[in-house]
Order: C-alpha cells, then structure tokens, then sequence
C-alpha cells in the first residue's frame, strides 16, 4: 500500500467513533440484585471479563488481577433496559429540526426505519445513562398511518455506535388512536392492518421482478417491511387499551398464525389477563395509571402488572416517551412493590418488579439470550457487562448511581443537567458567569 494511501486509512480510521476497550472489573461486598426476579443477595460479587459478565452471587471469588471496587453499603445491578422509548428521535419536541418522532408527510409508513435519525449525542441519552439506563429499544410515532415504521435497539455507551440492533419490531396503532388514524373507526383500522398484512404475504409469494396486484393499496417498499412480520420474523408491536380492542388483536393469529405479537398499553389487560397468558402473548405498559382518561381506559388500574403477573402474562415497564424518562422506571417499579402491601391491590415482589425493568423488557426485545442473541438485562454468566452501583436500594427514590460500566466500559455520567448542578449549586455570586452587558 503507497504511503498516500496509508494516510487516508490513518484518517479514516481517527474519524470513525472508536468503543473503548472492555475493562476486567469486580464490584465485592455489596447487595447484590440479580435482575432474574430473585431477592436481593446481601455480601454479593460480580466479576465481569472481556465485557461479560463471568460471575455473580454469594461467595464469588475474584480472580486474580482484576481491579475491586469495593461496594460495602451499596447495591449492585445489570443495567435498566427501557422499552419503547423515544431515546435519541429528539433534542427540542418544539423544534421541528430537531424532532424525528414522526413524518406525518411522508408517503411511506410501515418501511419507515428509525435508524438514520438516531443522534447518539443526545442530552436525552445522556441523562438516561446516568440513571442507570445502559439499553433500550425504540419506536418512533405514528404520523398519517396506523405503522409507525420499524424500531431499532441501542445501547446507550458513550462511543457513537448505539444501534445493537435495527429494523427489531413493526409497531401499529389500534383502538382510539388507531381508529382516528385510519378514517374515524376501529373498523376502518382493523381493515386496514389485515389488508396490509395480506398484501405483504402477497409479495412476499410473488417471483422477483413480478408485478403486484392493481389494487394494492401499500407502497411496495411497506408492503416488503411487512414480509418478516406475516412470517414471524419481526414482533409486531400493538399499540391497545380496552380489554375488546386486546380480544380483537388476539383474534388475527387466526388469520395469521406465525404473527409474533407484543401488546403495549393494555391499560385494561387485567380483565382479558388469562387469554393474553394463554396466547402467550407479552405486554409493555405503564404501570401506575389509574384515571379513566379515555373510554378505552375506563378500567385502568395501578393493580393491572400484579394482577397479569398472577395470571402467568410476561409484563415489562416501558412507554417512556416524552415527559416519561426512562430513569423514571425504578421508581415505577418500587411504586408497584409498595402498592402490593396495601389490601386488595395486586402489586409485585422487590425481585419481580425490578426484573421488569431489566431482564423481561430485554427478552421481549429479544435479548434474552434466545436464538444465539445476547443476553441483557441480568447478571449471570455470558450476559452483557452492564452493571450499575448505586448508592442504596435503586428502587429507591432517593438512591442514584454512582457508576455504570456498559459491555465492561465505565461510561461518563456527566450531562447538561448535572452541569446545570454543578453550576449553581452554590449561592456565591462570585461564581456565576458575567452577564450581558447592553
């Protein structure tokens, strides 16, 4: 190679984000929080290698050269994985150059891929990863149709190269929201989806190069971005609320029998709970809504988690979108530990509720080590080295992180808000920054 041609390389090489190395680390002596649904373990170990996680527990010993961090009085966990998030699609809501949440112009739908618009700069991502968040996956908006377009896989570790994974999940609108999308009805919607899907199969059965039916109502390339969720390649994710709307959704394995569903909302899934169990069908909510905003709400719950989990459905915390930070999901899940010790209620253990904010959020998305996949969202042998010590019980609301360390690599938490802190966290004018002189 000519010496011109080995300087463009050495530049290349320099302008492309490069991930730090995977550090070897044990954290010792701290309470110890599997993310598996198991109980806290007191006097806990975990010691991850090469970015992995190659132990953890009681009684673990610390090979020989890897760095100890001590963490008497504290806890130590795997990272939080936020499902359904909008992480990284927005800077200012208010400001259109800035907001890729949805293309409400666009004439494309399903085909849409949220990928290119991902900013891994984001003050957002940024604030996530100093609560502890260390994964997500995320969905953009509905804008004209009732696809929202493909959602993608991050991780948040401060080395520009956050897409683990794109082009994870297919998400549409159904109930209200989906009704006024696709021409004032729940009707209309459900024409809608079973068209789209028929059409999809379509295509896929046609030789390449074949021309399509006249009527086909869906662009080809939305037709294509649907061939994987007729065959069950890509989960279909179902925005729903109302326990028919949940029956309605369940019904199309009828028609089509390889859909691989995920319902998010299911606001009123407690009373449909054993039928989404038995379709073994997961769900991501929000926990703790209990107001009957709408009419498709009308028999919202805080007790709608624990009452699915009892009826044997895989719930996650997740719809973090907008004013919902993902940082917030500790104290959702500590909210539903709360809620199971007051009388009648149906709320969760501290090991299951903090399981549905890490490991069960990351099987959904399909990094539950199944299928060759890697494993998120726990502290077990093989898994991904995200670890998270906290300064005290994190479903706490008063407990915060002290470190995170992603795929072995301690990540930065400094962000515009802890700036924010640092500059005026003191009354000593001396200190501000000069003002404008006019």
């Amino acid at each position: 190679m000519s010496r011109r041609a080995l300087f463009i390389a050495a530049l290349a090489a320099f302008s492309i984000p490069q991930a730090a190395l995977a550090q070897d680390i044990a954290v010792t002596n701290a309470t110890l929080a599997l993310g598996d649904g198991g109980a806290p373990i007191e006097h806990g170990t975990v010691v991850v290698r090469g970015g992995k996680v190659v132990a953890a527990g009681a009684g673990v010993a610390v090979p020989a050269g890897v760095p100890v961090v001590d963490g008497t009085g504290k806890w130590v966990t795997p990272g939080l994985f936020s499902a359904v998030t909008d992480l990284g699609l927005w800077d200012v809501e208010a400001v259109d150059e800035s907001n890729d949440l949805e293309a409400g112009d666009s004439p494309f739908n399903a085909a849409l891929d949220v990928m290119p618009a991902l900013n891994p700069s984001s003050q957002h991502v940024a604030i996530s990863r100093a609560g502890g968040v260390t994964r997500a996956s995320v969905a953009a908006f509905n804008g004209h149709s009732i696809f929202a377009g493909q959602g993608a896989v991050i991780d948040l570790a401060a080395d520009g190269a956050m897409v683990m994974k794109p082009r994870v999940f297919q998400f549409v609108e159904l109930g209200e929201a989906g009704a006024k999308l696709a021409g004032g009805s729940r009707v209309a919607a459900h024409v809608a989806l079973r068209n789209a899907l028929r059409e999809a199969r379509e295509l896929a059965a046609l030789p390449a190069g074949a021309a399509r039916q006249s009527d086909a109502m869906l662009t080809r390339v939305d037709a294509m971005a649907l061939a994987g969720v007729v065959d069950g390649r890509q989960p279909l994710y179902v925005g729903v609320e109302r326990a028919a709307d949940i029956r309605a959704v369940l019904a199309l394995k009828g028609e089509f029998p390889k859909l691989n569903l995920v319902l998010v909302g299911a606001a009123e899934g407690w009373l449909v709970a054993g039928e989404i169990a038995a379709a073994q069908v997961p769900v991501i909510t929000m926990p703790l809504r209990d107001l009957p905003e709408q009419f498709e709400t009308l028999a919202a719950t805080q007790s709608n988690v624990g009452r699915m989990k009892r009826a044997g459905v895989k719930v996650a915390i997740g719809m973090f979108t907008g004013g919902n930070q993902p940082r917030y999901a500790p104290q959702q899940a500590g909210n539903l530990v709360a809620l199971g010790k007051l009388p009648g209620a149906a709320g969760l253990s501290w090991g299951d509720a903090f399981a549905a904010i890490t490991s069960i959020p990351a099987e959904i998305s399909g990094y539950g080590g199944q299928s060759g996949n890697i494993r998120a969202g726990v502290l077990a042998p093989g898994a991904v080295g995200d670890v998270v010590l906290w300064d005290g019980d994190p479903l706490e609301l008063s407990s915060a992180p002290l470190e995170v360390w992603i795929d072995g690599v301690k990540q930065p938490l400094e962000n515009h808000q802890s700036r924010l802190k640092d500059r005026y966290k003191d009354l000593d004018k001396s200190e501000l920054p000069k003002a404008y002189d006019w």
